[in-house]
């Protein structure tokens, strides 16, 4: 059993930047991949990024490549997503989630195990 718990949301003006933390319970935390998804208002969750469990492979959706960073501390058994160059349309619940590792990165919710309670980011026009 894995708990996520996520923080640093927020309100922030377009251009900006942002950085999420999802804190894990469990003494196996590298031995799961994590990913960071979003939902907007109205519309489906979608994938965000992604990290394997010893955090040498990652993976991005499009519309945050070049502009949004996942991390990993495996010791703190924390996750991290860095959001810059923040715009409007980034405005969405974010949430941390994690599947057991594997040699292929998923991006598809069903995928994964765990998930949790979602931070709210804002980005202002």
């Amino acid at each position: 059993q894995v708990q996520l718990v996520e923080s640093g949301g927020g309100l922030v003006q377009a251009g900006g930047s942002l950085t999420l933390s999802c804190a894990a319970s469990g003494r196996t935390f590298s031995m799961y991949a994590m990913g960071w998804f979003r939902q907007a208002p109205g519309q489906a969750r979608e994938f965000v990024a992604v990290i394997n469990g010893r955090a040498g492979i990652t993976s991005y959706a499009n519309s945050v490549k070049g502009r949004f960073t996942i991390s990993r501390d495996n010791a703190e058994a924390m996750v991290y997503l860095q959001m810059d160059s923040l715009k409007p349309e980034d405005t969405a619940v974010y949430y941390c989630a994690a599947r057991p590792d594997s040699i292929v990165l998923s991006t598809r919710l069903a995928q994964y195990d765990y998930w949790g309670q979602g931070t709210q980011v804002t980005v202002s026009s």
